[in-house]
């Protein structure tokens, strides 16, 4: 049975590469190596295998900008043609792409490759460039609404109230993608948050994570219809690798211990998460934090019988 998923080890990623230049680069004469280029480590990779994990079809997704994406170096085996691996693949990288907040997604179509586009939604904007002075490309591109389990109303809530609160988050732009009840994803603005080395601010990467961690919390309350104020209450970050282009943290339910009734019971909550910070596929920083959520106040029975008592009657002079 086929199955579609990203590459997970170098092995793998070698036999990626290997059909993707076998497919795309070798009958132009091109040197192995040419399928490549300086974006692959901070771009999403998805490939089809078979039963016995050969690689039968590949394609890569890039972000070129906070909204925007471009699907490039997709290729399929020729012995496998024919069989939907291609629309397998673009259906995955547009899944990724809706979960990572990109509206527009362009790709450069060889000429013998319009028509499958256009049937899965690409509009074609005319000629784009010839390659290898033989083969022509078009350029296209398609329009992206929200993954379909997203919840976009609470979601937007959330980020109106950070933006209205926290005017660091407006600043650095910072976007809820994706939320489903257990996994979120945020990003931000690429120009904003560059240091000198034109890596990501540290500083940016930490607000990122602990907004992140908080929003999971906040719209947790909010699904289970509790109050309580959330704070941070502990945090460590780790940096594994610099981020070079657009990064985007995710919050999943596997990571988190909650204990969200003892809200019922008027007493604080402990919530216990980690974050990722992404570059591509590859985790380049993470965040482990506590964060208290501090139970609304309960009335006593004594508080509730005196509201409740009807107040006396106010004198008048009319009365005997």
């Amino acid at each position: 049975m086929n199955v579609c998923r990203s590459p997970k080890s170098s092995l793998e990623f070698e036999q990626y590469y290997q059909l993707r230049w076998q497919v795309l680069r070798q009958p132009w004469g091109q040197t192995l190596g040419s399928e490549r280029d300086k974006l692959e480590q901070e771009s999403i990779h998805r490939m089809v295998i078979d039963e016995n994990n050969k690689v039968l079809a590949v394609g890569r997704l890039e972000k070129s900008s906070q909204f925007s994406g471009q699907i490039r170096f997709m290729a399929v085996s020729p012995a496998a043609q024919g069989q939907g691996l291609g629309r397998k693949i673009i259906k995955a990288l547009e899944l990724q792409a809706q979960k990572l907040g990109i509206t527009n997604l362009t790709l450069n179509a060889r000429e013998n490759a319009l028509f499958f586009y256009q049937k899965l939604g690409y509009q074609s904007h005319g000629f784009s460039h010839l390659l290898f002075d033989e083969i022509k490309h078009f350029a296209m591109s398609k329009t992206l609404t929200p993954a379909n389990k997203h919840q976009l109303t609470s979601s937007m809530v959330l980020q109106d109230i950070w933006h209205d609160t926290i005017p660091l988050s407006k600043a650095m732009n910072i976007q809820i993608s994706y939320y489903d009840g257990k996994q979120l994803i945020t990003h931000c603005d690429k120009s904003f948050n560059k240091n000198l080395h034109n890596t990501m601010f540290a500083g940016s990467i930490y607000t990122l994570a602990t907004l992140s961690g908080w929003g999971w919390v906040y719209l947790q309350l909010q699904q289970l219809q509790l109050k309580g104020d959330i704070v941070l209450a502990k945090a460590n970050i780790d940096y594994h690798a610099p981020i070079t282009g657009l990064a985007y943290a995710k919050v999943s339910a596997e990571s988190v211990s909650a204990g969200f009734s003892r809200l019922d019971e008027g007493k604080n909550a402990r919530i216990h998460l980690t974050v990722h910070i992404y570059s591509g596929e590859n985790v380049a920083a993470t965040f482990t934090a506590s964060y208290a959520v501090l139970a609304a106040k309960i009335k006593s029975d004594l508080e509730t019988k005196v509201e409740l008592k009807p107040k006396p009657k106010p004198e008048t002079d009319f009365e005997s």
